[in-house]
C-alpha cells in the first residue's frame, strides 16, 4: 500500500520591504525539497506582509508592499500575496497569522487541518466517494491531485483573502450541508507550515524576543520549513534553544548546496543598492519590483 502524502501550504511572513528574488526562491527552494522527500505535495503558498504598526525604521506602507509581492509573483501558479496581516487595526504576531490561516482554510474548504502532534487522526478534506464526479483523485500519489486539490484551495483563498485572484475552477464541499447518513470520506492529510529563513530560527534563541507559549504553537503545533542562509549551522541553533530542541522533529531543513547568500535574500542590503545606485540590484529584485520602486520613487533615502 502506498503511503499518503501530506498536503502542505508554505505561509512566509516577514516585512518584504521589499521582497527579493531570495525570499520567492525560498519558496521554490522549499517546494523542491519537500516534494523530493516523498512525504509532501505543496500545494500552495502565501505570503503574509507584516503591518504597517510593526514599527520597523524604513517600512513603506503596506500597499507598496502588497503591490510589489504581487509584482514578484505574478508569474507563479501557486504562490500568492494575502494583505489580511497588513488590513488588521493593528500589528499581529506570526503565531496570530498562522492561526487566522488554519481557522480561514476550515471555514473556506470545510476542513480541518492537521497538526503534527495528531496529524493521522484528523479528517481534513472530505469528498463524497457515492456522489457525481469526484473533485480530486483518490490516488493522491499522482501528480493531477495537488493541481485539482490547489485548484479547491486557489479558488476561495483567490476570492477571500488574495491580492490576485486567482481563475475560477471548482466548487467547495459545504461542511453544513446534509450529505446523508451513507456517504464516506477520502481523507487528506493539509498543514501550514511557517517557511522562513535559518536567522528567523535564529531569532527564537534570542530570549524575550518570542513568547515561549508563541512559539510552541509556531513549531509544535504548525512547524517550520528553514531555508539556511549563508552557510548557517541549522542543528546548532536548534540545539541552542529548549522549545527548538523539543520539537526538532517538526522543523524542516532545506538541504541546499548553494546555501543563499543574504545579499540575495536581504531586503536591507536591497535597499542599500538602491540608495547607491549599484547596479547589482538586479541580481537582488526582480524587474517589475524595481520598475515599481522607480516609479514610486521608494527607498530614495536611507530613512525609505
Amino acid at each position: 500500500m502506498t503511503e499518503k502524502k501530506t498536503h502542505v501550504i508554505l505561509l512566509s511572513c516577514g516585512s518584504f520591504n521589499p521582497i527579493t528574488r531570495g525570499h520567492v526562491h525560498m519558496f521554490e527552494k522549499a517546494r523542491e525539497f519537500l516534494h523530493q522527500s516523498g512525504r509532501f505535495i505543496v500545494v500552495g503558498g502565501i505570503i503574509s506582509p507584516v503591518h504597517n504598526f510593526y514599527g520597523k525604521p524604513g517600512l513603506v506602507s503596506s500597499r507598496h508592499r502588497l503591490t510589489m509581492c504581487q509584482l514578484a509573483v505574478q508569474s507563479s501558479d501557486w504562490i500568492r500575496v494575502d494583505p489580511w496581516e497588513c488590513y488588521q487595526d493593528t500589528w499581529q504576531t506570526t503565531c496570530s497569522v498562522l492561526e487566522h490561516h488554519r481557522d480561514l482554510m476550515k471555514r473556506v474548504t470545510g476542513c480541518i487541518l492537521s497538526n503534527v502532534n495528531a496529524p493521522s487522526m484528523t479528517p481534513v478534506i472530505g469528498q463524497p466517494q457515492n456522489q457525481a464526479p469526484p473533485i480530486y483523485r483518490s490516488n493522491i500519489n499522482h501528480s493531477p491531485t495537488a493541481i485539482k486539490l490547489f485548484g479547491k484551495l486557489g479558488e476561495s483563498l483567490g476570492k477571500i483573502c488574495c491580492v490576485r485572484p486567482h481563475l475560477e475552477r471548482l466548487t467547495f464541499v459545504d461542511e453544513n450541508a446534509n450529505l446523508g447518513t451513507a456517504v464516506t470520506y477520502e481523507e487528506i492529510e493539509l498543514r501550514i507550515f511557517l517557511l522562513c529563513g535559518s536567522d528567523l530560527l535564529d531569532s527564537f534563541c534570542i530570549p524575550g524576543l518570542w513568547k515561549d507559549s508563541d512559539m510552541e504553537v509556531i513549531v509544535g503545533d504548525f512547524g517550520m520549513v528553514v531555508v539556511p542562509r549563508d552557510g548557517a549551522d541549522t542543528a546548532k541553533i536548534i540545539n541552542h534553544s529548549s522549545v527548538l530542541r523539543k520539537y526538532k522533529d517538526n522543523i524542516l531543513v532545506v538541504s541546499d548546496a548553494a546555501s543563499h547568500p543574504m545579499s540575495v535574500v536581504s531586503s536591507t542590503k536591497s535597499r542599500l543598492a538602491l540608495q547607491h545606485g549599484d547596479g547589482h540590484v538586479v541580481d537582488y529584485l526582480s524587474q517589475p519590483v524595481i520598475d515599481y520602486i522607480l516609479q514610486s520613487q521608494l527607498y530614495i533615502t536611507a530613512t525609505g
